[in-house]
């Protein structure tokens, strides 16, 4: 999943931006992170996908943290003993 919006990131970086790859997977890698961007985007349009993508990251972010600690959430739960129906 992570792989999967590293890589629609770092394309539109590149197509629709204009950088070249290796500044377009910085740029995505740095997003997706949390982190921000690095290079200056000049385009409309390259700060329409930044922005998008941003907030697509966010939430690729949340439902890989929800994948990754579900199973301990579920386990904790079955040990404290917590019950749906009373």
């Amino acid at each position: 999943m992570v792989g999967a919006s590293l890589a629609v990131g770092v394309a539109g970086y590149h197509f629709i931006a204009g950088l070249p790859w290796v500044d377009a997977l910085v740029n995505a890698s740095m997003i997706l992170g949390g982190m921000g961007p690095v290079d200056p985007l000049r385009t409309t349009s390259a700060k329409l996908f930044a922005s998008f993508y941003a907030l697509f990251s966010g939430v690729v972010f949340l439902a890989a943290a929800a994948l990754l600690t579900a199973p301990l959430v579920h386990r904790l739960l079955h040990v404290l003993h917590v019950d749906q129906g009373r």
